[in-house]
């Protein structure tokens, strides 16, 4: 599991490896950017809920991975969730079914490295 720590909270978001993966393209490119958006996650240790927290440029963000390796990233599914990071209820990720969705994506794109 990889690891979101978000400003000075020593606590982690955990998310598999190729999920943060996705998150870090979005959140660098917004951030690079100049743009804050929320990012809202359900289906790990938040049982039925879910959590948001607001990115912006100004709060530190670090993302830690136990793979060393670049993930492969599904375009079609990036720019998913790029436009969903852009609309008024930001990124959302459930953790439980967010392998279907890029599955769903797959055929349609070809791989992209992560960095």
């Amino acid at each position: 599991m990889a690891k979101l720590y978000y400003g000075s909270d020593t606590t982690p978001v955990a998310l598999p490896d190729r999920l943060l993966s996705y998150v870090k393209v979005i959140a660098a490119t917004k951030l690079r950017r100049n743009e804050s958006f929320t990012l809202t996650w359900t289906g790990d240790d938040t049982a039925d809920g879910r959590q948001t927290i607001w990115l912006q440029p100004s709060i530190a963000l670090r993302f830690v991975f136990e793979t060393p390796e670049p993930e492969q990233l599904v375009g079609e599914y990036l720019r998913q969730l790029a436009d969903q990071s852009n609309s008024s209820a930001g990124l959302m990720i459930d953790v439980r079914t967010w392998e279907q969705a890029e599955a769903a994506a797959r055929p349609a794109s070809r791989p992209i490295h992560a960095a």
